[in-house]
């Protein structure tokens, strides 16, 4: 078993721009092929899990997704950083392309995206983690009774200020970046032995 680090999308590895709809929008943030390199120096899967709704909102094909991800992979692994999968959601309940239009169990806060990757590996959940930079990335990661990391980046900075106060639901850190979120993950399990 390995433990895995579930990892948002927009905003936390790349910037946020809203829907990216076109690959020359999708930008990689500072740090984090670094971050990504870590994990997998470190024995974490590193997987990424993110809601794609502008897919069934007709903003975008589902084609553009895929392409966008291999340009992601391929970006990280011309810096030596590999991600073990990328497990996305492109549903959303009032969408307009009728195949991708339902409620369904993979959007976060829900944790579908989770459960398909303890399909696909053999997951270490009590030593896996999230970091994204929404509150419904922490949400998921509770549901899933894992530890949750709340980044800076992306959304991050106006759902710490506006709306984490009004949750009952609280990441077990906070931290700048990607990067300096993997580093405190790395250094509790150093501390732990």
């Amino acid at each position: 078993m390995k433990p895995a680090v579930f990892i948002d999308r927009d905003g936390t590895i790349n910037e946020q721009m809203g829907y990216i709809n076109h690959i020359s929008r999708f930008v990689l943030l500072p740090g984090v092929s670094d971050a990504i390199r870590l994990l997998n120096d470190n024995g974490y899967l590193a997987i990424v899990v993110t809601n794609q709704s502008g897919v069934a909102r007709g903003y975008f094909p589902v084609e553009l997704v895929e392409e966008i991800h291999r340009h992601m992979k391929d970006l990280l692994f011309e810096r030596g950083a590999k991600l073990d999968a990328i497990l996305y959601c492109p549903h959303y309940p009032s969408g307009a392309i009728k195949e991708y239009t339902k409620a369904c169990h993979c959007r976060k806060p829900d944790t579908g995206l989770i459960e398909k990757a303890t399909q696909l590996f053999d997951i270490d959940m009590h030593n896996s983690w999230v970091i994204g930079d929404t509150i419904s990335d922490i949400e998921m990661g509770n549901r899933a009774g894992l530890k949750c990391i709340l980044v800076r980046t992306g959304y991050g900075l106006g759902e710490i200020e506006h709306v984490l106060p009004k949750r009952a639901v609280k990441p077990h850190y906070i931290a700048d970046t990607l990067f300096d979120a993997v580093r405190y993950i790395l250094d509790g399990r150093r501390a732990s032995g």
